[in-house]
């Protein structure tokens, strides 16, 4: 089973996924949480390019594109597909989804070409579920900047940008309502956690009546 959280940046998803993942093992599920970019060392070195607001600052969307997709393919391959082949519950903090909201609906890139080099990139595998965690763009990067976390190159990209990132993700969600499950990220902490496993259960909950 493989779970991704999404979200624009200041929702909450890193702080969320791991509590989420020991609640899940508390009741018997064999669990790992990973993220994007990210996830194995050589996607983790591609992540130090693409976050580097101090030396990469001129990077081309192209580029930016290029180079998420690069750590994906080894994050899918190195990470992602042996775990779900070992029986496991994969959470990854963002994957394609990301791509198509930042780099497409926030750069502005063709969403269909996005989407066959996703295809291309992770080799066909998808999510069964996402959640994204809901919240206005000028809410989560106050919360960014007042969490006191590294304020990376994209976090620095202006306001307008980010709010097309929340409305792209709206457009992902009405696109593909049935892996998608919108959470209110603006609720507190302690509620979005239990929505979040709420969700989760009651669709593992449905996985398994079904097999």
């Amino acid at each position: 089973m493989f779970i991704t959280l999404e979200g624009p940046d200041g929702s909450g998803k890193t702080s969320q996924m791991e509590p989420l993942a020991a609640f899940l093992r508390e009741h018997g599920y064999d669990v790992v949480t990973t993220r994007e970019p990210g996830g194995t060392p050589i996607s983790n070195q591609v992540r130090e390019i693409l976050l580097n607001r101090m030396e990469n600052t001129a990077m081309h969307p192209r580029t930016e594109i290029l180079l998420f997709c690069a750590s994906r393919a080894q994050h899918v391959e190195e990470f992602i597909r042996p775990q779900l082949a070992d029986g496991k519950i994969v959470i990854c903090d963002r994957y394609a989804d990301s791509t198509l909201a930042y780099q497409g609906y926030g750069h502005g890139v063709d969403i269909e070409v996005l989407k066959n080099l996703l295809n291309f990139t992770t080799g066909g595998l998808f999510p069964d579920l996402t959640l994204l965690l809901d919240v206005k763009a000028e809410i989560g990067l106050r919360r960014r900047q007042k969490g006191g976390e590294e304020w990376n190159r994209l976090d620095a990209y202006a306001v307008k940008f980010h709010c097309r990132v929340q409305k792209g993700y709206h457009q992902l969600v009405e696109d593909e309502p049935h892996r998608w499950q919108v959470i209110d990220a603006e609720q507190s902490p302690e509620l979005v956690q239990k929505e979040m496993q709420e969700v989760i259960l009651n669709f593992l909950s449905n996985q398994n009546s079904i097999n």
